[in-house]
C-alpha cells in the first residue's frame, strides 16, 4: 500500500515526460477530438521548450515571492519590525486583490510584453500563502524552545536561523507548494501577452476549434501541478521527520 502512491507518482511523471518529448506519439489517442483535417498534435511550437518555459516562469516567480515573503515576515516579527505588520499584510495581498490578468493589464504598458508582466504577476499572487505561513510559523514556535534558545546564549541572528527558521520550515514549504500550484495553472495566462508557456496550447486550440489542443495543454499543466505538489509534500514530510528526529 506504502508503494502505491509513489507508483502514481512515478507514472505521472513518464507521462508526462514521454508526451513532451515525443507528442506526435500520442496522436492517434487526439484524432478523434479534432474535424475538417486538423492536427491532432500542437505543431506551433516545441511542446518540452513550452513547457520547460512554463516550470521556468512558475520556479523564477515562486523563488522571488519566497524571498521577499520570508523577509518580511521575518521584520514583522521581531520587536522592531511589529509596526510594520498591517502595512506587510496590504502589500502582499494586492497581488490576491487585482486578477493577474489586470496585473497584466497594468504592467504590459510599463515593461512591454513577454516574460517580465508575467513573472510580476506571479510574484504579486504568490506572495500571500508563503507570507501568512511564515507568520504562523515564526509566532507559534513553542515558548520552551524560544527560552531554551535564550538560555543558551544565543544571539538573536543564531535563535532565527539555528532555532526559528528550522521548526518553521515546514510551514514555509508548505505556503510554497500552495504558491507554485497556483501558479502553474495561473502562467497559462502569460500566453496572452507574449510570454512562452503552455497557454500557447490553450490558446491556439480555442481560436483554432481545437479540442485536442486544449485538452493538451491542459493536461500537461495539470500534471506538472500535481507533480510539483506531491515533490514538495515529499520534501515537508521529510523534513518534519528531520525535525523530529533533532
Amino acid at each position: 500500500m506504502k508503494h502505491g502512491p509513489l507508483l502514481l507518482r512515478g507514472l505521472a511523471l513518464l507521462l508526462l515526460v514521454s508526451f513532451v518529448i515525443a507528442p506526435q506519439r500520442f496522436a492517434p489517442l487526439f484524432a478523434p477530438l479534432t474535424q475538417y483535417g486538423a492536427p491532432p498534435i500542437y505543431d506551433q511550437g516545441n511542446l518540452l521548450t513550452l513547457t520547460l518555459a512554463h516550470l521556468g516562469t512558475v520556479c523564477l516567480a515562486a523563488a522571488a515571492s519566497t524571498l521577499i515573503a520570508v523577509a518580511l515576515a521575518i521584520l514583522v516579527t521581531r520587536q522592531s519590525g511589529r509596526a510594520f505588520l498591517p502595512l506587510s499584510r496590504t502589500l502582499v495581498n494586492i497581488g490576491q486583490t487585482f486578477p493577474p490578468v489586470a496585473v497584466l493589464a497594468i504592467t504590459v504598458p510599463l515593461v512591454g510584453f513577454g516574460e517580465i508582466p508575467t513573472l510580476i504577476a506571479l510574484f504579486a499572487y504568490g506572495l500571500l500563502p508563503i507570507f501568512e505561513n511564515t507568520l504562523v510559523g515564526l509566532q507559534t514556535l513553542p515558548p520552551a524552545v524560544t527560552e531554551a534558545a535564550d538560555g543558551m546564549g544565543l544571539s538573536a541572528r543564531e535563535r532565527l536561523f539555528s532555532v526559528e527558521l528550522p521548526l518553521a520550515m515546514p510551514l514555509i514549504l508548505e505556503g510554497i507548494r500552495l504558491s507554485l500550484v497556483i501558479n502553474v495553472g495561473t502562467a497559462t495566462i502569460g500566453s496572452t501577452v507574449a510570454a512562452k508557456g503552455l497557454g500557447e496550447v490553450i490558446i491556439a486550440g480555442l481560436l483554432s476549434n481545437n479540442t485536442a489542443f486544449i485538452l493538451q495543454g491542459g493536461l500537461v499543466t495539470a500534471l506538472m501541478a500535481v507533480l510539483l505538489y506531491e515533490g514538495m509534500l515529499a520534501v515537508e514530510r521529510r523534513l518534519c521527520r528531520s525535525v523530529r528526529t533533532d
